[in-house]
């Protein structure tokens, strides 16, 4: 009650006191008697100091005090009892006093979770609280949903979704059945009560427990619906292209008012599934109708189907062995996981103005791995790039891509550059100087290393800064790196070196020396091979792998992700911890 107190404004109101002795009269006997005595002895000896102050005007102030709930609490009421005498005083003494309209605008900047606290102060309250505007509001602004309910649509549900035929087997012939419920006589107060708030702490970026093949879930209000969209790279090599997503479960309100979740795995459409949360952070989804997922030409037609929408092709197209065994494996061990699995949450990596560009998530192609998702972020003077998903040699959860910010390198003229022996002299030099003076061990694969955030900033602002060779122009009068725009130079790939996209950029802006973590298969033997990091422009990244001969081009990921942001930079280097830890 000390929320109610102080939304009255005044200590226990004697009208909603009034009001609420009137209702449990019956229960409370002597106790409302005494309650009562006491107020008759305030309204008499507030009747007494203001016929002793003000004469007659202030005793009619004091008698429209004492009104019930019949003059003041109700819903709509302008105005109180004033009697002969139109005295009252110009402003209102507290919240309850103020006029529907106003009361309306307050209570629709409160958080929603309070919101039914104050629907208990009084019977005005509660009233006015079932005004659609104030629920709307918080459901526009809390969680992002569209402002019309009425016509409304989920960006990821088809016609298919909606209607279903019923077919007789017998028959061969059915008839169309509506599977959702009619959301014409839903309210924002059902579905911010009943949807949105249950289910608020799934939304956000997730990545799922499927060994080293990992995954990125994003949990989102999509019309009246809470989705979890599964995103997929591009088939390789097109790193560029947009991503794709495929539902794995969504939830919505039936007629009843209560929500339910559904499985969207398999080809039959949705059926049952629960959402349970294990702990802080994470949650296991659980399908409990599997036989939706089953095809009816057995392992054999699912193999293909998977293989065409996982890589946009037939196996009789893909005529690298190793290729072959690497998806046969895939399919094998993801299929294991269709009807249970865990999300673990990730956030996206926080920025600073002297971050080289803006932190993310990237597609990258891995050789006969096809495209891997990972996550760039920066930590002083070192660029990180940790797989989001992974593969059987380099796990999700590991850090790939370890860039030292303060080692930039001069590229040689472009003959020189199509020579892979120049080159990897100049990475080797840098390579074995780094070693020596123990700056940044090879060997360390930590995500936790790394400037406290002050000292961090301002070394990198310094390395950004601090241009070598032909790529040196713009960047010292510019107050963030991010914004900066050196005049690019040439750039090509020396020759041997394979590339899965013979597509990519002709021009570079910076260069820098770095490692990444190669393995066999198993994650056996890791160790970190140096490679030159080759920045483009503000959207991609390549990386040279001098050992491999290979090069691997990043590209971001421009979709919109919200609820996903780092509460902090610490919380930020915890997570890339623990994800280290799922997968060591």
């Amino acid at each position: 009650m000390a929320v109610c107190a102080r939304l009255c404004g005044v200590g226990q109101s004697r009208r909603c006191r009034r009001r609420r002795q009137r209702n449990d009269q019956q229960d409370q006997g002597s106790d409302s008697d005494m309650e009562e005595e006491e107020e008759e002895r305030i309204v008499g000896q507030r009747r007494s100091e203001a016929g002793s102050s003000g004469g007659p005007g202030r005793v009619a102030a004091a008698d429209a005090a004492t009104a019930g709930p019949s003059d003041a609490c109700e819903y709509g009421s302008g105005h109180v009892n004033r009697g002969e005498s139109n005295t009252r005083p110009p402003h209102p003494e507290s919240l309850i006093e103020l006029p529907p309209e106003l009361l309306v605008e307050i209570f629709s900047l409160l958080p929603g979770t309070v919101l039914p606290n104050v629907a208990l102060v009084c019977k005005k309250f509660r009233q006015i609280l079932k005004t659609e505007t104030i629920w709307r509001r918080r459901c526009v602004e809390e969680f992002g949903m569209k402002e019309d309910l009425r016509k409304m649509e989920a960006g990821g549900v088809t016609s298919k979704d909606l209607y279903v035929k019923r077919v007789i087997p017998r028959v061969k012939s059915g008839r169309f059945m509506k599977l959702l419920p009619d959301y014409e006589h839903m309210d924002y107060k059902d579905v911010y009560t009943h949807l949105l708030h249950p289910y608020r702490h799934i939304l956000g970026l997730w990545q799922p427990d499927i060994g080293p093949y990992g995954g990125l879930l994003n949990v989102v209000v999509d019309g009246l619906f809470i989705i979890g969209w599964m995103y997929l790279p591009p088939h390789d090599p097109r790193v560029e292209d947009p991503m794709r997503r495929r539902p794995l479960f969504r939830i919505h309100l039936l007629e009843s008012k209560k929500a339910t979740v559904e499985c969207m795995y398999g080809h039959k459409g949705p059926h049952k599934g629960d959402i349970q949360t294990v702990k802080k952070d994470e949650f296991s989804t659980k399908c409990n109708q599997t036989d939706h997922h089953r095809m009816p030409g057995g392992r054999q037609e699912e193999f293909r189907t998977w293989l065409e929408e996982e890589w946009g092709r037939t196996l009789e197209e893909i005529f690298h062995e190793h290729m072959q065994e690497l998806i046969l494996m895939k399919f094998i061990y993801t299929s294991q996981y269709d009807n249970c699995l865990t999300y673990r949450r990730i956030y996206l990596p926080p920025s600073m103005p002297s971050d080289l560009l803006e932190p993310g998530l990237f597609k990258g192609t891995y050789g006969s791995h096809g495209l891997e998702i990972v996550m760039l972020s920066f930590h002083g003077t070192s660029a990180r790039a940790t797989k989001l998903t992974g593969d059987p040699n380099v796990p999700a959860g590991q850090l790939t891509l370890d860039v030292d910010l303060s080692q930039p390198v001069d590229l040689p003229e472009l003959d020189q550059q199509k020579n892979i022996d120049v080159l990897s002299r100049i990475i080797s030099g840098i390579h074995e100087k780094v070693q020596r003076e123990g700056e940044r061990p090879a060997s360390d694969s930590s995500a936790s290393a790394g400037h406290p955030a002050e000292e961090a900033g301002a070394a990198a602002a310094k390395v950004v800064d601090d241009d070598h060779g032909a790529c040196a122009d713009a960047s010292q009068s510019e107050p963030s790196s991010s914004s900066h725009h050196p005049e690019a130079q040439p750039f090509v790939l020396p020759l041997g070196v394979m590339a899965r996209n013979e597509v990519y950029p002709r021009t570079c802006r910076k260069c820098f020396y770095g490692t990444g973590l190669i393995a066999g298969h198993g994650f056996t033997s890791p160790e970190r091979t140096p490679g030159l990091f080759v920045l483009f422009d503000e959207d991609r990244f390549g990386f040279i792998w001098l050992e491999l001969k290979s090069f691997s081009l990043y590209s971001r990921l421009t979709d919109h992700l919200p609820h996903a942001d780092a509460p902090n930079m610490e919380r930020f280097e915890a997570m890339l911890r623990n994800m280290q830890s799922w997968t060591s």
